[in-house]
Order: C-alpha cells, then sequence, then structure tokens
C-alpha cells in the first residue's frame, strides 16, 4: 500500500533528502504526465529567427514576430500532435523572469531542442558553445535530442560567405549536425508556389527530422524516466549508507564509552572498597562515637582521632572517584540541580550527602554490594546527563532522523516509479 497521499507528498519526501534533486523530480512529474504530446522547444538569442521559424514548422503565425525583443515569456501552441514553445532569449537578463523561463523550455518542458543560431551572426559565442554542450551531454544522459537550426541563410551576401559560416560552425561543433534554413525563402515559395524554392528553403527538411525525432519521444521518454528514478535511487541508497554508518557509529561510540565509564567506576569503588575495609579492620572500640565534652574541646581525644583517621580515609576515597568522573567528562551538576551554595554543586555531595560519616556509614556506602551498586547507579546517571554525553545523544538521534529521512524518501521514489501510483495528482 502507497503510505503517500499523491504525488506531491512523495516529492516533498525525496526533496526532503535530496533539495538539490528539484529539478528532476519536476522533470519526473512531466514525463508521468502519458497524455502530454512531443514538446519541441526552439531555443537561442532573441532576434535569431526563432517565432518566424516556429510558424513557418506550424504553418501559420501562431507566434508574434518582430524586430525588437519580442517574445519574453514562455508562449505553446499545439499542432500537429506537437507542442510547440517559444522561449525567451538566450540572452536574457540572468536571474530575470524570462531567463526563468528560457531555462524552463530548455531543460524542464521539451522532449525536442531547436537551437537556433542566425547565420549573420557568423560563428558561435562562447555561451551558445557551452550550451550546445550541455544540450549534448543531457542528449546523451537522457536521450532527449537536439537539432542544429543556422536561420537567415539569406541574409548573408553571397554563397562563399555562407560557406565560411557553415564551416567556421563545424570546425567549433566537428560532431554537429546541421540545418541550414531560410524561412524566408520558405514562405516566398509558399505564396508563389514555388516548391523547389520551399524545398531548397530547408524547412521541409527540418519537418522531416522533427517528425522522426517525434516518433522517437516515447522510448526516449521511457529512458529518461528510468534513468532519473535509478539516478535518485543510487544517490538515495548512498545517502542511506552513509548516514546508516554514521548513526551506528555514533551509538557504538557511545556504549563504548560507556563501557569505558562503567568499567573504570567499577574499578576504582573496588579498590576504594578495600582501602576502607582496611580503615575499618583497626581492632578496638569505635571511638568515633564518642561525643567531645565541653572540657575536652581543645584536647587531643581518641574520638577527635578516629573521625580525623576515617575523613582522611573517605577524603581520598572521594578523591579517587572523583577523578573517575573527571576523566569522563562529568565535572558539574545539571542545571536543575544547582543552588546558590557553589560549594554544595557537586556531584560527590549530590550522591554521598553532606553528612558526617562513620565506621558503619563507610561500611555500607564503600564495603557492602548493595552501596558499591548504588553508587554505580546514581554516578552512571550523572555520566548520562554530562555534557559530552547529553551532545552525543543528541547527535544521534539527529542522525538516526536523517537516516530515516533518506529510507521514507526511497519509499516515496517507489511511488514516483509506478505510473499507475498517482496518476490522478500529476
Amino acid at each position: 500500500m502507497n503510505p503517500f497521499h499523491d504525488r506531491r507528498e512523495a516529492e516533498l519526501a525525496v526533496l526532503s533528502a535530496l533539495p538539490e534533486r528539484a529539478h528532476d523530480l519536476t522533470r519526473l512529474r512531466i514525463l508521468a504526465d502519458k497524455k502530454r504530446p512531443p514538446v519541441v522547444a526552439v531555443i537561442g538569442k532573441y532576434n535569431h529567427g526563432k517565432s518566424r521559424l516556429l510558424n513557418e514548422l506550424i504553418g501559420h503565425a501562431a507566434f508574434s514576430v518582430a524586430d525588437k525583443r519580442e517574445t519574453v515569456a514562455l508562449s505553446a501552441h499545439e499542432h500537429g500532435g506537437v507542442q510547440w514553445l517559444d522561449a525567451p532569449g538566450l540572452d536574457a537578463d540572468v536571474e530575470t523572469e524570462d531567463d526563468a523561463h528560457a531555462l524552463q523550455a530548455t531543460w524542464l518542458e521539451s522532449d525536442i531542442r531547436l537551437f537556433v543560431h542566425a547565420a549573420k551572426e557568423g560563428e558561435l559565442d562562447a555561451s551558445e558553445r557551452s550550451l550546445l554542450a550541455s544540450l549534448s551531454s543531457d542528449d546523451q544522459r537522457t536521450r532527449r535530442q537536439t537539432l542544429f537550426v543556422l536561420s537567415q541563410v539569406d541574409q548573408l551576401a553571397h554563397d562563399q560567405h555562407y560557406r565560411q559560416v557553415v564551416q567556421t560552425i563545424e570546425a567549433q561543433l566537428p560532431a554537429l549536425e546541421m540545418h541550414t534554413i531560410s524561412a524566408t525563402r520558405h514562405r516566398h515559395g509558399i505564396e508563389h508556389s514555388k516548391n523547389l524554392m520551399r524545398v531548397r528553403s530547408g524547412i521541409p527538411g527540418l519537418q522531416e527530422s522533427l517528425e522522426r525525432a517525434a516518433a522517437r519521444v516515447p522510448h526516449a521518454r521511457s529512458f529518461e524516466t528510468a534513468f532519473l528514478v535509478g539516478n535518485i535511487r543510487d544517490e538515495l541508497q548512498q545517502l542511506k549508507a552513509a548516514r546508516l554508518a554514521l548513526a551506528s557509529s555514533l551509538r557504538l561510540g557511545q556504549a563504548r564509552q560507556r563501557e569505558r565509564f562503567d568499567q573504570d567506576l567499577a574499578a576504582t569503588l573496588q579498590k576504594v572498597a578495600g582501602d576502607i575495609q582496611a580503615v575499618l579492620e583497626v581492632p578496638g572500640p569505635d571511638h568515633s562515637l564518642a561525643p567531645d565534652s565541653f572540657a575536652n574541646q581543645f584536647k587531643v581525644t581518641p574520638g577527635k582521632l578516629e573521625r580525623n583517621r576515617l575523613q582522611v580515609a573517605y577524603s581520598k576515597a572521594c578523591i579517587e572517584i572523583n577523578a573517575i568522573l573527571i576523566k569522563h567528562g562529568v565535572t558539574e551538576l545539571p542545571l536543575t540541580q544547582r543552588t546558590a551554595v557553589r560549594s554544595l554543586n557537586s556531584i560527590m555531595i549530590a550522591v554521598l550527602g553532606v553528612y558526617v560519616k562513620y565506621r558503619k556509614d563507610l561500611q555500607q556506602i564503600f564495603c557492602e554490594v548493595a552501596g558499591r551498586e548504588r553508587m554505580e547507579k546514581e554516578f552512571a546517571r550523572y555520566f548520562e546527563m554530562s555534557a559530552d554525553r547529553v551532545e552525543l545523544s543528541a547527535s544521534i538521534a539527529a542522525a538516526e532522523r536523517d537516516l530515516c529521512v533518506a529510507e521514507r524518501a526511497l519509499e516515496a521514489l517507489l511511488g514516483l516509479e509506478d505510473p499507475k501510483m498517482f496518476e490522478k495528482t500529476v
């Protein structure tokens, strides 16, 4: 069952993973329209005779013709089972609306591109050569078709000039198949019933080439659809693999960090337990429980000595445990647990408290299994709340979200690949 409600939703799922493939997804949407006739787009610089050529190919004045810059938007006309597009000149100002229309006709809408260059302009300039190279590369990649038209050959002064222009352009683009045409001669031949002039105008030959190209469009569209879907799928699979590797690596690093912390903490607590046990095994009564009187407050008593001995042992144990915490980045309490008294903002105090420790307390805290397990649990909790661990957890969550985005995009692509999946939303 398709989890996406319509084609747009599936496209958005792919775009969320590959935003740079917006152009290809738009092209796939166009290709999915099975009722769409072959589309021929005439492109080239303005005032090179594009609109007039279109009118001759169609057989009537469907497109506006003028000596000044006339076409500033994408004009369309359907005739003879073909949709004809007249795009603004490719020398439109960069980033203007008509430039966008020209790009739309060239790269999104068209199945067949007629690249028109006026013979009177002589050789192709750098921008034309660059675009033709891009179109040729795209033809090989997608099976779309580009035909080169040398227009307005009647405006050349003599045959030698004509031959020079043709030879120059052929030298610039050796693999180029050139159609030389004169819309003026074609129109004159029709209006004056001069069939030879009409044939020699080059328009009939171009029309035959267009008919053959149009017949190849269905196959080319199928090929291009499969190519684009496959290309996007490959990129998504690579993206998924990379994101899976990242998420796995982060999770593994997280687990190893915790394992090292648990091992270091357990070893330290075991050592501390032995040290404390040695202190507690001193024979004789527990003098630390005997309170000092007012009379001996300035004297050295057995109770004071015992309490000092226990405090020193406890402090050493805390220092050793705290060193492990610092080693693993557990240095501060979470903000929610901090108090106005800085000296109390210690993880050791948060876990062990501030009360005086006697033999019984030290025995329970450090030497008994239940006491060590409680410390391991509490220190591990603060370890997980440390800045590095929180940041690592956030990175893992982000990596897993990104992985889900890639997986969902692959699922969406399956819907876009099936021509029956979104027939009503094309």
